[in-house]
């Protein structure tokens, strides 16, 4: 599988997502924003290490 974006894009996206105020559930983003998800999954373990990741920043 190829990334589309980088790992530090998935990051801010991630942190826009929570900003926002949009959801940042697994299956909200896996419907909504599918290219995240994937590049998310390809960069981190698990969708939850990708959430803990953007926290830190």
């Amino acid at each position: 599988m190829d990334s589309t974006i980088g790992a530090d894009e998935v990051v801010r996206r991630i942190k826009q997502l929570q900003t926002s105020g949009g959801s940042v559930s697994k299956k909200q983003v896996k419907q909504n924003d599918p290219e995240l998800m994937k590049n998310a999954l390809f960069y981190f373990p698990s969708w939850e290490h990708a959430l803990k990741n953007a926290e830190q920043l």
